[in-house]
């Protein structure tokens, strides 16, 4: 895994999900508190090299159909924690990074 945050489409979607541990945090590029996560998540994926973290910016048309039609968003951002295609675990709103970490070690296998 590469240690950044990876761009979320439905191109790529279920591959990434389909990971041994991934975090897919949901925003618009519009949303203020979705670029105050944006740094947050940067430094996860440089903590958790073993965990995919990635970005849907589902204002971009055509990029996430797919993605909106299986999932309904009330809050952006909204960050899913995903094991091997299972959803474990939804946060709404920012995450500050020891919470993040938390839930990453939390729920997430191989994310030590």
């Amino acid at each position: 895994m590469s240690g950044s945050v990876e761009d979320v489409s439905d191109a790529n979607y279920k591959e990434f999900t389909d990971a041994a541990a991934s975090v897919v945090a949901y925003g618009l590029a519009t949303c203020e508190p979705c670029k105050t996560y944006d740094p947050i998540l940067e430094e996860t994926a440089a903590k958790f090299s073993h965990v995919k973290v990635g970005k849907a910016r589902m204002h971009v048309p055509g990029r996430c159909r797919e993605i909106k039609r299986t999932h309904t968003f009330e809050t952006y951002p909204t960050t899913h924690f995903f094991s091997k295609g299972k959803l474990l675990l939804t946060r709404e709103g920012v995450v500050e990074p020891a919470e993040l970490a938390a839930l990453i070690n939390d729920h997430l296998p191989n994310a030590r």
